[in-house]
């Protein structure tokens, strides 16, 4: 007879019992924490670095186990400039669309700047945060900063000027009934009816402020060389060597961190602002993410939501509600606010005047033969934007509506379109030149195809928006009473995206203008390939250091741009205002 063996006692199971166990519910919580404690010490050990004293000639490693510092490095810049750009888009834009006066000055001003060359920005930006934070490391970066945000804030303003131009009567209306304060009538009416296109124009200054990367964080200003360590110096050294391997990882690392961003921050984002959609019927296909529904699980967040967010917001509009409902200041304050606006506006008008008088005193140095250089030069680069605009809306008008209608084909476009428009065309460039002038193409069809690769993104991006913003009851109302094809496009696509897609031809046109630089005068192995134009005009006079002649090219391509903007974009978001609102 065998005797039952006692089992042996298992010491860890009475630790194991007391241990906390990891539940799925809490692990949203958990990594969100490490999260948080990641970007403290991110942003300790970038700060000791800013802060610390200014080293010259960083020497940019090309091992591939460099490039995830160097990818932190750009991204927090990216995101500091586009912080910027977001507070610089809604102050600006708020103004030009409520101040008649303002506006006047304010959209062709937005125009000229963003037609602007970013290298015409960098040697005046950089010198001047070197000299305010002199022998600190901190005045380079803020300088490559505001040069990434002259890359990314103009689309943005543009885009939210138009949303509050295109606000319903109706809405307006009923935010004046109920006695809506300008803080509440911001929060709950105007910024809810500008964030879609906001989003998608936002997508599309990250990807420009990726696309700048090498021209901002690696320069030269005659004697200095400026270098900062990032994935755009990274890729300019390795493009600078002929290091095809590195710069191949350079481009793998870049494409890498924009899915993560895709997949982390735009894709919930979409998916959090299509409840802000002017339409009376909610759509049946909503574009979802599964990054945003798995935050949600997270019990801190809806603590933090519940216990803080909330009653700070209903504090602050409830506190703008009361001032709203005092009496109104007396005639005396208003007086010294205009006289102050007066005396403002008598002093910026004064060194306008003096600065046309200088100008004008150092062009009338200028010689005939660079006269008719500029003449010639803002025809050539005219044509060539102007076919690049046509050329870039031919495909993507169809493509944009077919990727804002089909949440699902978005799904795929969107990540596909934002890394498309994220590579620097500079990167690429010297492979289609050597493509076109094996095929006999040369610069002359190339700057057509560096302008493309530059400004297509900016009509794609903003069609889409336009076309996800279309009610989903217009669309079901268009699809009982069958309207299809042709007459579906005249009467409910193309008004639908109207608004949308003259932003995004004006930012196109802007944007046009501005990569005329590169895209006509390019310096290849010791070899520079030029095909006559403004743009290269600029890059030429730059590079000999003819001032005269760079200023007066500038100024010719600033006047080119107010021209067709007074012309032609005014009149089209005239029309879009009038015309093309979704009201009754």
């Amino acid at each position: 007879m065998k005797t039952r063996e006692t089992p042996r006692p298992n010491l860890l199971r009475p630790l194991w019992s007391v241990l906390p166990r990891l539940s799925v519910s809490r692990l949203p919580d958990l990594l969100m924490f490490s999260a948080a404690l990641a970007l403290f010490y991110g942003t300790v050990v970038v700060g000791k670095t800013w802060l610390g004293p200014f080293t010259p000639s960083v020497e940019i490693s090309r091992s591939p186990f460099a490039l995830p510092i160097y990818a932190g490095y750009s991204l927090l810049r990216i995101t500091a400039a586009y912080v910027l750009s977001l507070l610089f888009a809604l102050v600006y834009g708020y103004i030009a669309a409520y101040n008649s006066r303002a506006e006047k000055f304010m959209v062709p001003l937005l125009d000229v700047l963003q037609s602007i060359p970013v290298l015409s920005f960098l040697p005046g930006v950089m010198l001047a945060m070197v000299a305010l934070f002199p022998g600190r490391q901190l005045g380079v970066e803020a300088g490559a900063i505001l040069l990434i945000f002259t890359g990314q804030v103009w689309n943005m303003a543009f885009s939210f000027y138009a949303s509050l131009k295109s606000i319903p009567r109706e809405m307006r209306e009923a935010a004046k009934i109920y006695g809506f304060s300008g803080w509440q009538r911001f929060v709950q009416m105007e910024l809810p009816y500008g964030t879609i296109g906001l989003v998608w124009n936002s997508m599309m200054s990250v990807a420009g402020g990726w696309f700048f990367l090498m021209a901002c964080e690696m320069f030269v200003l005659g004697e200095r060389d400026f270098r900062l360590p990032g994935l755009g110096s990274y890729l300019q050294t390795a493009a600078s060597a002929g290091d095809t391997s590195s710069l191949l990882w350079g481009l793998a690392t870049m494409i890498a961190v924009i899915v993560l961003l895709d997949q982390v921050v735009w894709r919930p984002v979409i998916a959090w602002a299509e409840k802000f959609k002017f339409e009376q019927v909610e759509s049946a296909d909503a574009p979802e993410s599964w990054f945003l529904n798995w935050v949600r699980h997270s019990r801190g967040l809806r603590r933090i939501q519940k216990k803080v967010v909330r009653p700070v917001g209903e504090s602050v509009m409830a506190h703008f509600a009361r001032q709203h409902a005092r009496v109104a200041p007396p005639a005396r304050s208003k007086s010294i606010v205009v006289w102050t606006g007066r005396l403002l506006g008598a002093t910026v008008l004064l060194l306008v005047i003096y600065a046309v008088v200088r100008v004008v005193g150092t062009l009338s140095t200028l010689r005939i033969m660079e006269l008719r250089e500029l003449g010639w030069g803002l025809i050539a680069t005219f044509l060539r934007v102007n076919l690049a605009l046509m050329i870039g809306a031919a495909w993507t008008i169809p493509a944009g509506v077919a990727i804002g209608l089909s949440p699902r084909l978005a799904r795929i476009a969107q990540p596909l379109a934002q890394i498309a428009a994220s590579v620097p065309a500079t990167a690429l460039f010297p492979v289609v030149l050597l493509l076109l002038i094996r095929i006999g193409g040369g610069l002359g069809m190339g700057s057509i195809v560096l302008l493309l690769l530059g400004t297509q993104w900016y009509i794609l991006f903003n069609v889409i928006a336009g076309a996800i913003a279309i009610p989903s009851d217009l669309k079901e109302a268009a699809s009982i009473f069958g309207i299809d094809g042709w007459i579906r496009w005249r009467k409910l696509i193309l008004p639908g995206i109207f608004p949308y897609l003259v932003t995004g031809l004006v930012t196109a046109s802007g944007g046009a203008w501005n990569a005329s630089i590169v895209a006509e005068y390019f310096h290849f192995k010791g070899h520079i390939y030029f095909t006559p134009g403004l743009g290269s005009t600029i890059s030429h006079a730059t590079d000999s250091g003819n001032s005269q002649l760079l200023l007066a090219a500038t100024i010719l391509m600033a006047a080119a741009v107010v021209t067709v903007n007074r012309l032609v974009w005014r009149r089209m978001y005239a029309l879009a205002e009038s015309r093309y609102k979704m009201e009754g």
